[in-house]
C-alpha cells in the first residue's frame, strides 16, 4: 500500500475589505499572489518579492505586513485591508486624498504600499508607539511630535525608486494632521 500524502491545497476565507472571500491556495501561496492573483486586487503590487521594498505592504488586523512574506493560509481569519479598500465609497481616505494633493508619487507604482503603511503609521503614532527616531521612548513621555524625522524614520520599509520622499512625508503629516492625530510638523 502506498503511503498517504497529505494534501498541499487548502480551502480557506480570507475577510479582504470588510468581505469574505473563499478560495483554494497552495500552502505555499503568499497573501501577496492570492490578493493579485486569484482575487484581482492588483493594487499591492511585487516589488522585490523579498520584504525589501515596500510595494506589496497591507494592513493585517491594522497593522502593516509586507504581503510577499505573508502565507495566505496564515492570513485566514484576519482583517486584511488592502488599498482598495480604504475608501469610503467615492471619497477617498485622508493619506490618498494626502498623496494625490500634495504629489506624494511619481510612477505609482510603490504608491499603493506607501499609503498603506502611512495609515498604520499615523494609527501606531497616535497609540504613542516610539520608532528609532523617538528621543523619549517613556510611556509617559506621550507621543513625540511627528515630525519628518519620525515620519521618513517610520516609513523607512517603503522604497520610493522616484525619490518623491519629500511629497510623501508632506502627505502624511497632512493626513494625520487631518485625522487629529497629531499637529503638522513636516
Amino acid at each position: 500500500m502506498a503511503p498517504s500524502h497529505p494534501s498541499t491545497h487548502s480551502a480557506i476565507t480570507l475577510h479582504i475589505n470588510g468581505e469574505k472571500c473563499s478560495l483554494s491556495v497552495d500552502h505555499r501561496t503568499t497573501l501577496l499572489d492570492a490578493l493579485r492573483e486569484r482575487l484581482d486586487l492588483t493594487g499591492s503590487k511585487k516589488g522585490c518579492d523579498q520584504g525589501q521594498c515596500g510595494a506589496c505592504t497591507v494592513l493585517v488586523d491594522g497593522r502593516r505586513t509586507v504581503s510577499c512574506l505573508q502565507l495566505a493560509v496564515a492570513a485566514e481569519g484576519r482583517e486584511i485591508t488592502t488599498v482598495e479598500g480604504l475608501a469610503d465609497g467615492e471619497r477617498l481616505h485622508p493619506v490618498q486624498q494626502a498623496f494625490l494633493d500634495l504629489d506624494g508619487y511619481q510612477c505609482g507604482y510603490c504608491t499603493p504600499g506607501q499609503i498603506c503603511s502611512a495609515v498604520a503609521v499615523i494609527e501606531e503614532h497616535a497609540a504613542g508607539w516610539p520608532s528609532a527616531a523617538t528621543g523619549d521612548v517613556r510611556p509617559e513621555a506621550g507621543p513625540p511630535p511627528l515630525t519628518a524625522e519620525e515620519i521618513r524614520e517610520r516609513m523607512s520599509g517603503n522604497l520610493c525608486r522616484c525619490g518623491a520622499y519629500v511629497s510623501i512625508v508632506r502627505a502624511v503629516a497632512r493626513a494625520a494632521a487631518e485625522q487629529g492625530t497629531t499637529e503638522a510638523a513636516a
